[in-house]
């Protein structure tokens, strides 16, 4: 931060410990040295303002209070997350007095906003300082955070909140929840717009959980962070259940449980550089294109196509992970998965391919066979939007034998929460290109990028399985009859009904019909599968948004 707190005769008058009027110059700083700091062109020393010294003691002393608070609960301080989210020296401090006052001894308020550099990108931060009176967001916080929102929205750049909050500030009432409604609109505003990424790196309760629930990713660390609406206290007073604030709003419930997290990180650090990572593939705003790094593709990316063939079985009801599959496609074997613990039967994460970064969505057969559920369906759904927003293409790879049955998932609105995945596929105008590796049965085939619901470019392998219903089920329907007259005959039934499997898989079940009607654009070999995507992407660069209708906005099922 460059500013006069900083500067060398500040800090020698912070230094001077035998100086006993701050408004007299101190040691180091008499005229006739001409260069020092704070001297005139002439030698002769401009004033230090005792005011000024008096800032700089006050900003001091709360950083040492800070660090003793904080450190006791095994916490950083807000300026030492700063020093880790930024690259060095590129934070720039927006009002760091703003709601203080120092004649009376109070640095400024519970919030620290500015600006600094990410890899070389602006990015604007607003950190939660739970040593100045718990966080709390009071008039002087909000009025902070939606200036550096304003601002962030001017210069087209992301917006990172570290959240360490008791909530609202209960001394003044109503005032602080009308921040938190006028935070709310800023983001509602910059969605979609710019990159938003929350932190929550301690306590955040009641309605202050709606600031990052907007945003675009949540992180939070195993330790430390709580997200809930109302606390435990609360609860038992409601409910008459006891539970632990872990239990119920910890990093675990929300990243496994509730689906509200994206990430878990093991500490703070972890947590910093997840968010780093991230804005490293995305844009600075929704008018801009993603960053484009040097990549040169060699024997390593030969080598990795040629073991694609070996990981995927031929029998498509032997599972398999699919980040083998994902990793031997991207750039340097690099996949940054988002909500790695929730629906865990699908796979959403960032990578690159020839230095192109892009969103990645993939059934997971290691996981329930790579079904699309309830909470699969909403992590896809949300993950494509977000690409979407920000000009991420999204390659989907493809191996799903349908939704999966049951009266548990039709009482939890599969129908709803399945339906925004078409909502997000359908409206989604970023290239979008899909590779079928196995099978792909019923409405799941539809859903997950097919050419239909809007996919550019569709592809493929030639072991692949597309159809209404896999082969056995299928067989059950059409054959019902044969089966059962075959039954009542004392025919061998298991052995007909294989029969009329393989079949249906002959005539039906292979992509021949996909590839025939067009839905499928080639029939590839595993390992060419990078070099489409490659090639795929090149045509599809210049693909740009169309307007179709003049409507304010769809209803998205919710």
């Amino acid at each position: 931060m460059t500013d006069i707190i900083s500067a060398p005769a500040t800090q020698r008058a912070l230094n001077d410990s035998g100086r006993s009027d701050p408004s007299q110059p101190a040691r180091g700083d008499q005229p006739g040295q001409p260069g020092q700091p704070g001297q005139s062109g002439d030698g002769r020393t401009q004033p230090l303002r005792q005011a000024v010294v008096r800032a700089a003691e006050l900003a001091r002393d709360a950083e040492e209070r800070a660090r003793s608070r904080q450190h006791a609960k095994g916490k950083h301080t807000a300026r030492e997350r700063l020093d880790l989210l930024f690259d060095a020296g590129t934070f720039e401090e927006i009002g760091r007095f703003a709601g203080g006052n120092i004649n009376n001894g109070v640095a400024g308020s519970a919030v620290i906003t500015g600006f600094g550099e990410i890899y070389g990108r602006k990015v604007g931060v607003y950190a939660q300082d739970f040593s100045v009176k718990g966080g709390t967001l009071g008039t002087a916080e909000g009025v902070k955070i939606c200036h550096l929102m304003d601002k962030a929205l001017d210069l087209k750049v992301p917006v990172v909140a570290i959240v360490d909050s008791g909530g609202a500030r209960i001394q003044e009432g109503v005032a602080a929840l009308t921040q938190y409604g006028r935070i709310f609109r800023k983001t509602c505003e910059a969605s979609g717009f710019i990159p938003q990424i929350s932190l929550i790196l301690g306590p955040c309760a009641g309605g202050a959980v709606y600031c990052p629930a907007l945003t675009d990713l949540i992180i939070m660390t195993k330790e430390h962070s709580n997200m809930f609406v109302t606390g435990p206290d609360v609860v038992k007073a409601a409910t008459g259940e006891s539970i632990s604030m872990d239990e119920l709003g910890g990093g675990w419930v929300h990243n496994a449980v509730s689906g509200v997290a994206h990430y878990l990180a093991q500490d703070e650090a972890d947590a910093i550089d997840y968010a780093r990572t991230v804005l490293a593939y995305l844009p600075s705003s929704s008018d801009a294109q993603p960053p484009v790094y040097a990549f040169g593709s060699g024997r390593t990316e030969r080598e990795a196509a040629k073991r694609l063939a070996s990981i995927v079985p031929d029998n498509d009801r032997q599972p398999y992970d699919m980040l083998e599959v994902i990793r031997c496609i991207v750039d340097y074997g690099e996949f940054v998965q988002v909500q790695e613990l929730f629906g865990a039967s699908a796979v959403v994460g960032f990578a690159c391919i020839d230095g192109r970064p892009v969103g990645v969505v993939a059934n997971q057969p290691n996981v329930r066979a790579g079904i699309l559920d309830v909470d699969s369906s909403e992590k896809v759904a949300r993950f494509v939007r977000l690409c979407d927003a920000f000009n991420l293409p999204v390659i989907t790879l493809v191996d799903v034998p349908g939704y999966k049955p049951g009266s548990d998932q039709e009482h939890a609105g599969i129908i709803r929460r399945g339906a925004k995945v078409i909502y997000a596929y359908a409206n989604a105008q970023v290239p979008m290109i899909t590779v079928v590796l196995r099978k792909a049965f019923g409405g799941a085939y539809i859903v997950m990028g097919s050419k239909a619901i809007g996919a550019d470019m569709n592809f493929a392998w030639p072991t692949s399985q597309i159809a209404v219903l896999g082969a056995t089920g299928a067989v059950n329907i059409i054959h019902r009859k044969d089966l059962q007259k075959a039954r009542e005959a004392g025919r061998d039934v298991d052995a007909l009904r294989k029969s009329l499997a393989e079949e249906y898989e002959r005539t039906t079940v292979n992509a021949n019909l996909s590839l025939e009607m067009g839905e499928i654009d080639a029939m590839i070999d595993p390992e060419q599968t990078r070099e489409v995507i490659e090639e795929s992407l090149r045509l599809l660069a210049t693909k740009r948004r169309v307007r179709r209708t003049g409507k304010h906005h769809g209803n998205q099922p919710l």
